[in-house]
């Protein structure tokens, strides 16, 4: 159910590989409409959003 995978992504604009972690995650139907509205309304991809508020955690 939760499986984290690390995989590494070459970037077509860098000579580099950046490393990823790509995360599943659960949501009831309820979250998913949730999330779904918030993009729509935005104009903001799922992915982007989700990035935005785990940046947005405080570390300690």
């Amino acid at each position: 159910m939760n499986k984290t995978t690390a995989h590494k992504s070459p970037s077509a604009t860098t000579p580099y590989q950046l490393t990823c972690k790509e995360i599943s995650v659960d949501l009831t139907q309820d979250e998913a409409n949730h999330l779904e509205n918030y993009c729509r309304q935005t104009g903001k991809a799922a992915t982007d959003v989700i990035q935005e508020l785990i940046q947005s955690l405080p570390v300690t």
